[in-house]
């Protein structure tokens, strides 16, 4: 049924002034509008206004406040925790604005609020130019970056948000702010980190750097390696350059990959990831010691970054489940007690049990920022992904049975987008309790009412 009365009337007259399309509950379209990655999510928007510019933008966060209604924000979908839908919602969809401006000469890039990943890296590879970025292609630039941002480059270029120059943001009562270090600096502070509390970011402009060439080392090894693996992964980065990233991850053997053979197809490995910012002979060299260890697939080749990207692509349409501890270093207890929970991971699935370094331009970036898991050396991020919704309890339980198992280690930081709706004391976790008072205050002045909290929300003091 159509609504009626003066919901009916504003719905008419956003439909007529919105240059995007409108879908409402039993229009044709409607549903499909709201699907996101994660096939956990299934929430019913009031209103989902698909924006193509910032004045249509403007135009539905005053048709929320207009009618009441709390706002979500869909940049990518790519949320664990599904923030770009909410029941009875408006959902401010920016996924037709995904223009992205490259300005070499500046190395700065300008992306609009709904590109993803491939948008920008693709966009800015033609010039050997690339930024951190989050390691799937799929990801949206605004989440991943306001969330503070982790990817294969951090540790040579930083977190996302040590490359945030400006942000053009839509605030709770409609109107246009540009934040940067110059206008609106606590603002600009609270991005870094903050997320989507304070308003709809329908630009960012982000620092870029040189990237002229980019290699890793791939190899898979049957999983009773995975300890020597670990281990020798381990010092490798530990006495590597910063040039060097990548990450350990156990995940069952993929089908349709002409890399794995197929007796190893939907078994449990462990796969190796060194990715160095270089050429090959380079990150060759740094991989010899688990070049070394018996291994069953190996590729180590150059490789243009933008398809470095793709290459753990995670599909859509499936149920996900992460979550993430951020630890103190990985001593020998700790590699046996990782590698140890391997044994019960779900396989065959998606699901993926990865340990990531830190350390490089991440611990040396900016100390100021609502970021405190930027100190910890080394993550852990279970990755639960999975098709049967018959496999939810297990594929959840393994995920939080791993951040038990490496809680002794704990720095007790969190990076936010890593997980879902875990409870106040890890949005405090993520954000850290001595920022959370000055992002409260930063979020009253732009966001008094608590317009945007489908998110890990900051709450107005």
């Amino acid at each position: 049924m159509a609504p009626s009365g003066k919901a009916g009337t504003a719905l008419a007259a956003l439909r007529e002034d919105l240059s995007g399309e409108v879908y409402a509950p039993g229009d044709p379209g409607y549903d499909e509008a709201r699907v996101v990655f994660n096939a956990m999510i299934d929430r019913r928007p009031a209103v989902i206004a698909q924006c193509e510019s910032e004045a249509d933008v403007v135009t539905a966060v005053r048709f929320a406040r207009e009618l009441d209604l709390p706002v979500a924000v869909r940049g990518g979908g790519h949320s664990v925790a599904g923030t770009a839908l909410a029941d009875g919602a408006v959902v401010v969809d920016l996924r037709r604005m995904h223009g992205v401006t490259v300005h070499p000469g500046a190395k700065a890039v300008r992306i609009d609020g709904g590109a993803t990943m491939s948008h920008l890296d693709r966009a800015c590879q033609p010039y050997g130019l690339a930024t951190t970025g989050g390691r799937a292609s799929t990801t949206g630039v605004g989440g991943f970056v306001l969330g503070g941002g982790t990817g294969w480059l951090d540790r040579r270029f930083g977190l996302a948000v040590d490359n945030l120059l400006g942000v053009d943001l839509v605030t709770a009562d409609g109107q246009c702010v540009t934040a940067t270090a110059e206008d609106h600096p606590e603002l600009f502070w609270a991005l870094h980190g903050g997320g989507g509390n304070f308003g709809v970011a329908t630009s960012l402009t982000l620092r870029l750097h040189e990237l002229p060439v980019m290699s890793i080392a791939f190899l898979l090894y049957l999983p009773e390696q995975g300890p020597e693996v670990v281990r020798t992964y381990r010092d490798v980065i530990e006495g590597g350059p910063p040039e060097a990233g990548g990450a350990v991850i156990y995940l069952t053997g993929p089908p349709d990959d002409e890399l794995v053979p197929e007796h190893l197809v939907g078994k449990l490995l462990c796969g190796m990831l060194l990715t160095y910012t270089g050429p090959e002979e380079m990150a060759r060299k740094l991989a010899e010691p688990l070049l070394g260890i018996p291994h069953e697939v190996e590729l180590v080749t150059e490789i243009p970054y933008a398809d470095l990207q793709c290459m753990i692509d995670d599909p859509p349409g499936m149920r996900n489940y992460w979550s993430a501890e951020y630890v103190t270093g990985v001593p020998d207890p700790f590699v046996d007690v990782f590698c140890a929970r391997a044994g019960s991971m779900p396989v065959p699935s998606g699901t993926q049990h990865i340990l990531f370094p830190q350390g490089g331009a991440i611990a040396s970036g900016p100390a100021g920022y609502p970021v405190p898991y930027r100190d910890a050396p080394w993550a852990v991020h279970p990755f639960g992904i999975w098709s049967d919704p018959g496999d939810d309890d297990r594929c959840r339980q393994w995920v939080k049975d791993v951040r038990a198992d490496v809680r002794p280690w704990s720095t007790g930081a969190v990076y936010l987008n890593f997980v879902g709706d875990e409870g106040r004391d890890r949005v405090v976790a993520g954000l850290g309790e001595e920022n959370m008072r000055r992002l409260g205050e930063v979020k009253r002045e732009y966001d008094p009412d608590n317009v945007f909290r489908f998110n890990h929300n900051i709450r107005p003091r």
